[in-house]
């Protein structure tokens, strides 16, 4: 199955962004899915390389790695990036900076859409 993860929210800010991930990781090791993910607004961050957090905080830099390990597809919302003065340079390696043109294809062509 086919699933596409929209995430709307800060990466640190709430919990939004870690469920999803934590959601995803789950789908693609005990059902062998196939998943996308396309960050937006505040939650392109997220995929910023580099990050630091407090020793026993969930690292969503190593989350998103692990998804991107197993297959999976990490699309940062071009427009929401240039708005927050970032580069494809800071991303994690395999995020892709992308546009709304590839998040209605994608949509179009997944089973099942989930919002964050």
């Amino acid at each position: 199955m086919k699933y596409l993860i929209i995430v709307n929210e800060s990466p640190y800010g709430n919990e939004k962004p870690y469920n999803a991930l934590r959601l995803a990781m789950t789908l693609q090791k005990e059902h062998q899915a196939e998943v996308t993910f396309f960050f937006m607004g505040d939650s392109v961050v997220a995929a910023m390389k580099n990050q630091k957090t407090p020793d026993g905080f969930y690292n969503l830099e190593r989350m998103i790695r692990s998804i991107l390990l197993k297959k999976g597809t990490v699309l940062m919302c071009g427009t929401c990036m240039e708005a927050r003065g970032m580069s494809e340079e800071s991303l994690i390696a395999g995020a892709q900076k992308s546009t709304m043109l590839k998040l209605a294809e994608v949509t179009d062509s997944s089973d099942k859409v989930l919002v964050f």
